[in-house]
């Protein structure tokens, strides 16, 4: 039997960061999670990752496709924080940007790590962004380099 398992270790990985600027105040913690998670777990080097500035995490998917249509990076990362409000509004953006995301990764076969937090309030948000549960940014950065590899290997 053979059994193929990814690593994180991906130091000549070229990595694209696609970020949110609204809630920017959780997303600033995600991004510094997920850079920390590249750079010192992942072993990728600062020169090899790009930082993409988006309005809102609705945006996310347009340049996710476009930095994977590019083929200047071999993974992705998406990060953004979508809070529940009394309207709808929730609803319609976290989907679509979670469809989006996955359309852009299979039409491509490039990962995209999703770091959209998807919270019901601020407080999940920012326990979702370091503190009690975790940082997410972080989370999705290594799953990125991890199927990064675990593709490589399964196309060996």
């Amino acid at each position: 039997m053979q059994t193929l398992k990814g690593q994180v270790a991906a130091p000549n990985a070229k990595v694209a960061i696609i970020v949110a600027r609204f809630n920017q105040f959780i997303n600033d913690s995600l991004i510094n999670g997920a850079i920390d998670a590249l750079t010192r777990i992942g072993q990728v080097d600062e020169q090899n990752i790009t930082v993409i500035w988006v309005p809102g995490a609705f945006e996310i998917p347009l340049a996710t496709k476009i930095a994977a249509q590019s083929e200047k990076y071999d993974a992705i990362v998406a990060l953004g924080t979508v809070i529940r409000g009394s309207t709808a509004h929730f609803d319609f953006v976290a989907g679509e940007s979670s469809s989006g995301l996955l359309n852009s990764s299979l039409a491509f076969s490039i990962p995209v790590g999703f770091g959209i937090l998807t919270t019901e309030n601020i407080e999940q948000a920012v326990e979702r962004a370091g503190t009690k549960a975790g940082n997410k940014g972080a989370e999705a950065a290594l799953t990125a380099l991890e199927m990064l590899n675990l593709v490589k290997m399964i196309k060996e």
